[in-house]
């Protein structure tokens, strides 16, 4: 049975004046202080249970609880407060969230950036997707609605969904299939930073890079999130387009 906190008649706050052993009769008379996890709804409580089996990955937990990303936010945020942990946000920062309402967004579109950013706006705004080394990366949607940021690709100003686009388009020129390449310190048009790996076309296409400039190795989270969104397959050292974003090409 869980400790009762609260009276039932006058909903007061219940102490804890006696503890009792039950072997040898034992008692231990003082206030006893409730924990702040004592003073937990059975609600926050089961909340606080799927948190822990999911292992604090939200993405998991709104699926086992049918959660929206913001509802899970919002009930993380209330147990944060309940546990003392965190303070109650103000006003102006409750504001601040990004009303994902606004987003215009096109579900029938076949391009590589409404998808995404379909997908993304179904999520609540974030997303983990995974490397093929298993690394987990955190996708945070921009308020501009143009844009995304994640922690593992410290630039200014963020990637714009566009850059899909690019890598689609290289891949379809390819016949579905391309190098993924590095550019980690390495120069456009150099070995293994063509222009016809994924790297070297970001670099080119998006970034606007000419030959011989160095160029930021973006793909190990873009090609992640293109697997997350059923676009292209994340294999070691390429990409490739799924079967079912061939259809839709088709359609």
């Amino acid at each position: 049975m869980k400790l009762l906190t609260m009276c039932p008649s006058c909903h007061g706050t219940l102490q804890i004046k006696t503890l009792q052993c039950p072997d040898c009769g034992l008692e231990l008379k003082n206030d006893f202080a409730l924990s702040p996890f004592d003073k937990l709804d059975a609600d926050q409580n089961a909340f606080l249970l799927c948190f822990l089996q999911c292992r604090g990955n939200l993405s998991l937990l709104q699926n086992e609880l049918n959660l929206s990303y913001p509802a899970a936010k919002k009930k993380l945020s209330d147990l944060l407060i309940a546990l003392e942990i965190e303070q109650l946000e103000s006003k102006s920062d409750e504001q601040e969230e990004m009303n994902m309402n606004l987003w215009f967004t096109d579900p029938q579109s076949a391009k590589a950036s409404e998808i995404i950013k379909t997908k993304l706006k179904k999520s609540g705004g974030r997303a983990i997707v995974h490397s093929i080394n298993g690394n987990s990366y955190e996708i945070l949607a921009e308020k501009d609605g143009r844009s995304f940021s994640c922690a593992a690709l410290p630039i200014k100003p963020s990637y714009t969904y566009e850059v899909f686009d690019v890598i689609v388009d290289l891949l379809l020129s390819q016949s579905g299939r391309a190098k993924k390449g590095l550019g980690r310190q390495a120069r456009l048009g150099e070995p293994g930073c063509e222009e016809n790996t994924v790297v070297g076309a970001i670099g080119k296409n998006y970034s606007g890079k000419e030959l011989g400039d160095y160029v930021f190795d973006p793909v190990f989270v873009l090609s992640a999130v293109l697997d997350w969104a059923g676009i292209a397959h994340n294999r070691r050292g390429y990409l490739e387009l799924t079967a079912k974003y061939r259809e839709r090409l088709q359609a």
